[in-house]
């Protein structure tokens, strides 16, 4: 029934996005031009033909870009973003296209108004997000009303079926029903916010025939997947659709991802974008870039810090400090000095604190305003360091928090960063080392060059004054 109404769904959501896309375009036209007025080098009717590659061309790029999956957990800015990246698709097609096949194309279509196209795609787009929202939310009545659902059944009791119940507690908009567990080891009656073992998992083949499920979640714990095999194969026979979720989240994270060996699937324990090739070259190019421009930028700053640094206190302007960076390679990075000069058998090991004596007057203020990190722009032309990552720790802490800390060392797998997601949650300074791990982690995870932008611009408004840089 799900997938029959999925089917019609879809077909009616395809039949919407075209009307929503040949308005979007006649309203575009009404912008440029009010119909009173028009275009006086061509008419409404030549205007019109383009809508005949421009429908089902933009509905081909949604298909493409998985705007007719089912809605039940895609999230609405993933979802959002999609919608605006295959608009932008169909823009730079079309306006290619009209420079490249100019002198192929009839005469009108040379006169024809960009203007128009560039509109379209900002009501499209807008149009676009507004329609899939409004259908969320009907879909969300629907299923609150007890319409829709799609019955599962979990087969394990363990700490994954657990999670995955309680997601679907607090998400009712999914529009899951969980009809009850199946386990060995666990007595029948027993329940988990009102979701009950109902029987042992070999009733698996008595229940798929009597009853018309719409998924299964295998759900075991660890100690119980010899008997997933078996399991599956019971699934299989049943034509029901069948997931898996893995009772080692403790273990692998939310993205692992998997590579065909000569048939032989393989699972990828971490997925970091920035192991690619092409990606660690584009962040790089903007690294350089973004370097260069912010060392010219700030050059004004550096140099009035570097006379009040030698007027107020002795010692040299650049402090160079022994870093853990890509690889696990260490490198020197150069801040401003903004303490008294010291030790460095004990600067090693030390930790600055509030009010700590060592740091100078002026090293209080260019610490709190992250001045004192600009010298960090000749790190990232020179390769040490990177714009965006997670920052870099002295060998001392790092041999340390590798012990306590689980996965510490995945951070190594990325340049270190000048800023990064951490900072900008306030996780900088004497803050708790775990919290600044899980967000690293995060990054290097879901690195994208837009990402990387948001971070740089999010910077400016959170991560310069920090209360926590001491």
């Amino acid at each position: 029934m799900i997938k029959d109404n999925q089917r019609h769904f879809n077909r009616l959501h395809v039949i919407i996005d075209a009307f929503a896309v040949v308005l979007s375009y006649l309203l575009a036209w009404v912008i440029r031009f009010p119909v009173l007025e028009g275009d006086p080098g061509l008419s409404f009717t030549h205007y019109c033909y383009m809508l005949i590659p421009l429908v089902p061309y933009t509905l081909f790029v949604y298909f493409a870009f998985n705007l007719y999956t089912p809605k039940r957990v895609k999230g609405r800015r993933l979802e959002a973003g999609n919608v605006f990246q295959a608009n932008a698709v169909v823009l730079i097609t079309i306006l290619v296209c009209l420079q490249i096949f100019n002198k192929q194309l009839p005469n009108y279509t040379r006169d024809f108004s960009r203007m128009v196209l560039f509109l379209y795609f900002v009501i499209n787009t807008f149009s676009g997000i507004m329609v899939r929202n409004a259908i969320r939310y009907i879909l969300w009545k629907i299923r609150r009303s007890g319409f829709n659902l799609k019955h599962i059944l979990l087969v394990g009791y363990s700490r994954a079926a657990e999670e995955y119940i309680d997601r679907i507690k607090g998400n009712p908009q999914w529009g899951y029903e969980v009809c009850g567990i199946l386990d060995d080891n666990v007595a029948v009656g027993v329940e988990y916010k009102g979701i009950k073992v109902i029987g042992v998992c070999d009733d698996l083949e008595h229940i798929l025939p009597a009853n018309e499920l719409d998924e299964i979640a295998i759900t075991l714990g660890l100690s119980e997947y010899s008997k997933l095999e078996h399991i599956v194969a019971e699934c299989e026979k049943s034509g029901v659709h069948t997931k898996f979720i893995p009772d080692y989240n403790n273990i692998i994270p939310t993205k692992p991802y998997t590579e065909d060996l000569m048939g032989l699937p393989v699972i990828n324990i971490r997925h970091v974008p920035l192991t690619n090739t092409f990606n660690a070259m584009i962040k790089r190019i903007v690294d350089i870039g973004g370097s260069l421009f912010a060392i010219v930028l700030f050059s004004p700053v550096m140099l009035i810090t570097t006379i009040l640094i030698k007027l107020t206190s002795p010692g040299p302007l650049i402090y160079k400090q022994e870093r853990v960076g890509l690889h696990n390679q260490t490198f020197k990075m150069y801040k401003f000095r903004s303490m008294e000069v010291q030790d460095p058998a004990k600067e090693k090991k030390g930790w600055t604190v509030k009010n700590d004596p060592r740091v100078t007057p002026i090293g209080k203020f260019i610490r709190r305003t992250s001045i004192d990190e600009l010298p960090q722009l000749f790190n990232i032309l020179k390769g040490d360091m990177s714009l965006v990552g997670p920052r870099p720790e002295r060998p001392f802490f790092v041999e340390k928090f590798r012990e306590e800390i689980p996965r510490y060392m995945v951070k190594h797998q990325v340049r270190p960063g000048l800023t990064g997601w951490a900072q900008i949650n306030g996780y900088r300074g004497d803050t708790s080392i775990r919290k600044r791990i899980e967000h690293d982690l995060y990054y290097i995870e879901n690195w994208t060059l837009g990402f990387d932008f948001k971070i740089i611009f999010l910077t400016f408004f959170k991560g310069f004054i920090n209360k926590n840089a001491y």
